[in-house]
């Protein structure tokens, strides 16, 4: 069964972006290539939240899509038609549930905070790879919201990349907290 890694960048105080949404505060740290090029090299998926798709297509990289090579899947509850860049699903955990127990490489969740809650508490996560950075935003988009859900991870590695401490987690199976 394929997995599902949510590899995402996240200030020290746990958000993953500033008040307004911006990820410009990353841009001034130096390291992660490394990591987000291995990474890349074990998916042939990646899923990401309408706001994640939003801010890509018209602030990060409205130019040039990022993700050439990849199937893409962006979860929204607007009625949008697929594109040959993305295909719009109103059901983020029935998606991830069909994509896992299709064959395959790992599937990128690359946000946002919202669709990762969603899919950490349905027991669809099976990674977290997390980047946080020596930053502290003191506000903004946290990466974890309040659900009232108890998740116990299990570390499982610790690197360093320059500026950068990556911290994976094993994510527990569903109903096993």
């Amino acid at each position: 069964m394929r997995q599902v890694v949510l590899y995402i960048a996240m200030s020290l105080d746990g958000y993953i972006a500033d008040t307004e949404g911006g990820v410009g505060w990353l841009d001034r740290l130096e390291g992660g290539q490394a990591g987000y090029a291995a990474l890349l090299k074990e998916t042939d998926t990646v899923v990401m939240g309408w706001n994640t798709y939003h801010q890509i297509t018209t602030q990060l990289s409205p130019g040039a899509w990022p993700y050439e090579g990849l199937r893409c899947y962006v979860a929204t509850h607007r009625p949008l038609a697929d594109t040959p860049r993305a295909r719009f699903t109103a059901d983020p955990c029935g998606l991830v549930r069909r994509l896992k127990a299709q064959p395959g490489k790992q599937i990128w969740l690359c946000g946002g905070a919202n669709l990762a809650g969603q899919l950490l508490e349905a027991g669809l996560c099976d990674r977290l790879r997390l980047s946080v950075a020596p930053v502290v935003l003191g506000g903004g988009i946290p990466l974890f919201g309040p659900s009232g859900a108890l998740v116990a991870l299990e570390l499982l590695k610790v690197r360093r990349d320059r500026e950068l401490v990556e911290l994976e987690y094993r994510c527990p199976a569903a109903g096993t907290v």
